[in-house]
């Protein structure tokens, strides 16, 4: 099984989790102690955003060490679907923090309380900076692997939290309207349960064994017909193992010819599936018209050339 250039780079994938593990930690402790001396709840609800991110950070890095773990005799494929598992319970904890932050966006528009705003600007404002050198860190990974899709939207949710304390600590500084605060929550909870659907749906797609998003099937259908000596390609089923690993199983029918000469079809669309479609990991099965549900196959039973009469 050839292995994608996604799994050949875990490392370059766990280093940035664990940059973004050690700077969310560092953020997520001064802005506790903040909202504290502040007497600031976005602050505080900020922190506890920070600590679930903490945990995501955690989980994502540790699923990477597991996946690239050798495969075993009853784990055929190794451990690379931890990744998606991994993501999904992201996902789903994204889902859990947009509606913690409803819920207290509600309570704050029913009793807003004094800040102090000065302060709450300030932490935020090095919540934003790190978060944003979280953020440049994961994004590259992010667009290639479903895990680190998952940490970089947590970090994007705590930069944009940090935004909205930001402008709400401007603007009641200048107005005295707590209940602004309350407004940006509601906002940034909106942003964050968007980017956690994306990543629930993607994540269930391939728990689900659905073909790859990038993949059109009839089409591909079509154009392995088209090689020269497929007769059809039918039963085709296309899946995703994990991020960047894809596999294809289906029933190749072909004229009755000898093996040696199938196996040149067989390489030929195992090599078009790989550079079209990056599909690393196929299993065929050859048909040709004699074949029959009670007898053998033909291109089993053909004699070879040398033991021929």
């Amino acid at each position: 099984m050839e292995v994608p250039a996604s799994r050949s780079k875990g490392d370059s994938y766990q280093r940035p989790l664990l940059i973004a593990l050690g700077i969310t930690s560092v953020v997520m402790i001064a802005e506790f102690v903040g909202g504290l001396l502040a007497n600031s709840l976005a602050l505080l609800s900020d922190a506890g955003h920070m600590l679930a991110d903490c945990l995501a950070l955690l989980l994502s890095t540790v699923a990477f060490w597991f996946s690239s773990r050798p495969p075993t005799n009853r784990n055929t494929f190794g451990f690379y679907r931890l990744e998606i598992f991994a993501a999904q319970i992201n996902g789903g904890v994204l889902v859990f923090l947009s509606l913690f932050i409803f819920y207290e966006a509600y309570h704050r528009l029913l009793h807003p309380e004094p800040v102090k705003s000065l302060l709450m600007m300030g932490i935020a404002g090095v919540g934003l900076l790190a978060n944003m050198a979280s953020a440049l860190v994961l994004h590259t990974g992010s667009r290639k692997n479903l895990n680190v899709k998952a940490a970089f939207l947590h970090i994007v949710g705590d930069l944009l939290s940090s935004v909205g304390v930001i402008i709400g600590g401007i603007v009641i500084y200048l107005t005295g309207w707590f209940i602004v605060d309350a407004i940006l929550s509601l906002m940034i909870g909106l942003v964050i349960l968007k980017g956690a659907y994306g990543v629930v749906k993607e994540t269930a797609a391939v728990l689900l064994g659905a073909v790859p998003k990038h993949i059109d099937l009839a089409k591909l259908i079509k154009e392995v017909e088209a090689i020269k000596g497929i007769e059809s390609f039918h039963d085709v089923h296309v899946w995703t193992i994990t991020s960047g690993l894809y596999a294809l199983s289906g029933h190749v029918q072909i004229q009755d010819q000898r093996v040696s000469e199938s196996a040149q079809i067989m390489e030929g669309v195992n090599e078009y599936l790989t550079q079209h479609y990056h599909i690393g990991h196929t299993t065929l099965q050859l048909e040709c018209e004699a074949c029959k549900p009670d007898r053998v196959c033909s291109l089993v039973t053909r004699p070879s050339p040398k033991n021929t009469p």
